[in-house]
């Protein structure tokens, strides 16, 4: 436990200085010469002067000591006991943590994530568990006006006593818990017990005593060995168990513990929202100061922003208890304000605001935060040539194509999701070419970090509200937890320029408008009512009372404009001319664009696949590395999942048929990564290239989100980051795919066309180079450009149509069969835009002449250290060459690539130190022809 202070403890220190400058320039001027400094008079005067400024700088710091918003802060985190109900365990445990991560780390039992221990530690959330701890604390914190009990977050259903006696309860995950414990600490020691009941038990008796009518869904699909009732509990939905994750209820102290305390006011949070008036050409800052105070207090708060020039004082008065305080900072209209863009779109700049508090004259309160100026508009409105509204994100103005991914939580136990663990992925999302994330609603909301490194990368963030396909209860005390919830995460978050958007659930709307539940026409109402109460009469009341700065959806998908007109639930919220969609289609060939709905917005979309051998080898054992092993079956948590991923790579490829069980299990694993690669590049690829166009009035399409990012644990999923950081064939996909300039090839009966996607602002002349190539030979075969056309910035333009018949005839004897395309843009001067892509004209399974490239490799350290360059010789046209290092943590510049020249480079960043001998030893070369 350690004592600290926090800025509003500053004071003190910032006057202390100005007080001693002053001492030293009173006692200078008083007139004592060398030879009288041995006089008594002397030594008298100087002695009297020491005395009296000693009681006049006592009587000072009482002044301030007496005034200052000086809070005290214990903490309570570290090392706290654990034991069960029944107290048969009892074990150390760490704070913040929960019960699972303590259990494993004492030897209590093994890696959850191993094997079927998902299953066999299910005991686990069905017990109650009791944290305690011992701690003193000193007389002067005890006298203190003010003392609080504060849990950041605690897991989930909890009843808290202090030496003792009850001081409160807690039933939210997503809430912060404050609680008055001042007449209740001792002198000597101080026992806190948190006595948590199972979230799976409560769970079920909250169920149980909803008995008007059933709240959907029961319990998950079987295929997803889960629990039931999660909608009842203000917890993690997905802890319960999801279509990609485990079941693992936790419970713990899942954040920090502490005391606070004060005498006179503490400031709780500082909200800061940049607002621009476009009619005065002005911005302010709307600044929000929470305050925790004893008594009604008054102080003149200046605000100011040193780098513009802006500063403003005001004259405030903060009421006893907790109070929201708001101000407007005008900034300097000369002043030029740097704006925070989107990544790739330009820098990511912040100012400082200071914050400072005073009373009559003396600084009491100081504190600084960061700043971003942007503005955000979601723009609705009529599109010419197309029934509906558009559905786009203006930022500072411009149009911005969103291009990502959807964010689900890193880890089932979020004490293991660490600082590392968030800049990798986040920087993998931003280095992918991303510019937005979904903090998917069935999660957490996520730790500050997570938002402060978005702001920094420029990644925007749509944030969902905690409630994903499910109904809820809007029982009084259900709705009143949920509102503390709402205000709290907007007070928290809003200050982030990175949020672009809340929306308030996960498919929910959908859920009630196709009816996922079977619920009875007579008994709609109910629920149609419920879902109004609990997400626009409380939720999106609360949002529009507390931050005016970004727009808000009620759900996703939505139709948006047009489902508040419907009464909020349209009547088919997948209608592509409004709002965003989500679309998923495991049977249907995904190379076939016609099969993708042309929407204004693709916020979910996306296939399967199996993570690399590696990352599944720690959580296994030899006899599950089998596709049909009892390991791969329980891994799988979608429907049919496995045998989806085969028959659709199956459309295309030739499946692995290796009689080494080992080595046919790994190409499995490969083809699978393949297949999901090559799905979302079509589809994504799709959604770029109809940014511009209305085709039988549908299209302009400003947004691609797949799912999904990340993993949460190792097992088949539809990510593109494979828990523990190591980017799939997809994500290497992505890189391309979302680059800011893209050249864009499909078929329109039998006829090519290629696309210019811009995401610039700046206009480009642009042709299209089409190289042919046979799958025999890494030798072109032909060549064709076209003419140079205008790329307008921020759109998709055609720059090459030709039937693909002609464009063989003048390519001697190449046919569908035997030959391939590959493309890219370039200026007037042969620069080449955007990265090069591919036009397979036949599947690769009836390609002609592909054989295997026995691709030898050659590992170097480059010359300045910390990377590698890996060389590749080939004898034929390679496609989906896939490196892999095994265990060895880092990435390559390029991975899963289409070799067709005879040499190729890249280059291996390494996590951890490495040596050319150990890559060398580790990395495997697969290519497509090598798995058959």
């Amino acid at each position: 436990m350690t004592n600290k202070e926090v800025p509003g403890s500053r004071l003190l220190n910032a006057t202390t200085p100005r007080i001693f400058f002053f001492i030293l320039l009173f006692l200078k001027s008083i007139p004592v010469s060398n030879h009288d400094n041995n006089k008594p008079e002397a030594m008298s005067l100087r002695g009297d002067v020491c005395v009296f400024l000693s009681c006049v700088l006592l009587s000072l710091f009482s002044d301030v000591l007496s005034l200052t918003e000086q809070k005290q802060t214990v903490s309570l985190n570290g090392k706290w006991s654990l034991s069960n109900f029944n107290g048969s365990l009892w074990l150390p445990a760490q704070v913040p943590g929960c019960v699972h991560t303590a259990l494993q780390q004492h030897g209590f039992i093994q890696d959850p994530y191993f094997r079927f221990n998902d299953l066999s530690y299910r005991w686990i959330a069905l017990d109650n568990w009791t944290y305690t701890t011992t701690f003193t604390v000193s007389t002067q914190l005890r006298s203190r006006q003010k003392v609080l009990l504060v849990f950041d977050g605690v897991d989930t259903v909890a009843s808290i006593l202090l030496n003792g006696v009850g001081v409160g309860e807690t039933d939210n995950m997503f809430r912060r818990y404050d609680f008055s414990v001042g007449d209740l600490l001792n002198d000597g020691d101080n026992v806190l017990k948190v006595d948590l009941l199972s979230p799976v038990v409560y769970a079920s008796e909250r169920r149980n005593a909803h008995s008007a009518y059933r709240v959907p869904p029961e319990c998950p699909p079987d295929v997803q060995k889960g629990e039931c009732h999660v909608n009842f509990i203000r917890k993690e939905q997905s802890s319960f168990s999801w279509d990609w994750g485990p079941s693992f209820p936790t419970m713990g102290l899942w954040r920090d513990v502490r005391l606070e305390a004060f005498d006179v006011l503490q400031l709780l949070q500082v909200s800061s929202v940049p607002l621009y008036d476009s009619g005065l050409s002005a911005w302010r800052v709307q600044v929000e100061l929470h305050v925790d105070s004893v008594q009604t207090t008054n102080r003149r708060i200046t605000l100011s922003i040193p780098e513009l020039d802006s500063e403003e004082t005001f004259d405030a008065q903060f009421g006893p208890g907790k109070t929201k305080n708001g101000f407007t900072l005008h900034i300097n209209t000369s002043a030029d304000v740097k704006l925070w863009w989107p990544n790739e779109h330009g820098d990511q700049p912040f100012y400082r605001l200071s914050v400072r508090g005073s009373q009559d004259g003396i600084l009491v309160l100081s504190t600084e935060s960061k700043v971003y100026f942007r503005t955000v508009e979601l723009v609705q409105e009529p599109i010419v040539g197309s029934p509906g509204l558009s559905f786009y994100f203006r930022i500072n103005g411009k149009p911005i194509f969103l291009k990502g991914s959807n964010w689900i939580p890193a880890h089932s136990f979020q004490d293991r999701v660490t600082p590392a663990v968030l800049r990798n992925l986040l920087q993998s999302a931003a280095d992918a070419n991303m510019n937005a994330l979904r903090v998917w609603g069935g999660g957490v909301y996520e730790q500050d970090l997570f938002y402060s490194l978005c702001d920094e990368l420029g990644i925007m963030v749509w944030q969902d509200f905690m409630f994903a396909c499910a109904m809820y209860p809007t029982e009084d005390d259900f709705i009143q937890t949920v509102r503390e919830e709402v205000i709290q995460q907007v007070r928290r978050l809003k200050s982030h320029p990175s949020i672009v958007i809340w929306s308030g659930n996960n498919e929910n709307e959908a859920a009630l408008a196709t009816d996922w539940f079977n619920i009875p026409v007579t008994q709609r109402p109910v629920y149609l009512k419920d879902y109004v109460t609990l997400y626009v009469n409380n939720i999106r009341a609360i949002v529009q009372q507390e931050d005016q700065s970004r727009p808000f959806l009620v759900s996703s998908p939505t139709n948006g404009a047009e489902s508040e007109q419907e009464g909020w639930v349209a009547g088919n919220p997948y209608d592509p001319h409004y709002g965003d969609t989500h679309f998923y289609s495991y049977t249907l060939d995904c190379w076939d664009w016609r099969t993708f709905p042309r929407t204004r917005f693709a916020s979910e979309y996306g296939f399967q696949s199996w993570p690399s051998f590696s990352t599944l080898q720690t959580v296994s054992v030899k006899e599950d590395w089998s596709y049909s092993s009892n390991f791969s079956s329980h891994r799988q948590h979608h429907e049919d999942g496995n045998r989806q991923m085969l028959l659709q790579a199956a459309l295309h490829f030739n499946l692995p048929n290796s009689t080494d069980p080992l080595r046919r299990f790994s190409d499995t694993l490969y083809i699978t990564q393949v297949m999901q690669a090559e799905c979302v590049k079509t589809q994504t690829e799709f959604y770029r290239r109809s940014r511009s166009e209305i085709v039988e009035g549908k299209g302009h399409t400003m947004g691609a989100l797949y799912w999904q990012l990340n993993d949460i644990w190792q097992a088949p999923s539809w990510s593109s980051i494979e828990f523990g950081g190591k980017w799939k064939m997809l994500h290497y996909f992505a890189q391309d795919f979302f680059a800011a300039v893209l050249p864009v090839g499909f078929e329109d009966a039998d006829t090519l066309l290629i696309y210019a996607v811009s995401d610039l602002s700046n206009d480009l002349q642009l042709r299209a180079v089409v190289t042919v190539y046979s799958w025999a030979n890494p030798d072109p075969v032909c060549a064709l450009k076209s003419d140079p056309l205008p790329v307008p910035g921020g759109s998709a333009v055609v720059i090459l149509k030709q039937p693909v018949a002609a464009l063989l005839a003048g390519c001697g004897h190449c046919t569908r069969l035997t030959c391939l395309l590959i493309f890219h843009l370039e200026d007037g001067g042969g620069k080449q835009h955007g990265p090069t892509n591919h036009h397979f004209l036949c599947s690769p399974k009836d390609a002609e002449g592909l054989r295997r490239p026995n691709i030898t490799v050659k590992v170097e350290e480059d010359a300045t250290g910390g990377s590698y360059s890996v060389t590749l010789h080939s004898v034929s046209v390679a496609p989906f060459v896939w490196l892999d290092v095994g265990n060895v943590p880092g990435r390559f510049t390029s991975n899963g690539f289409l070799m067709v020249t005879g040499n190729t480079t890249v280059s291996f960043n390494a996590w951890r130190p490495t040596s050319v001998a150990e890559l060398s030893r580790s990395l495997s070369v697969t290519s497509l022809r090598d798995v058959y």
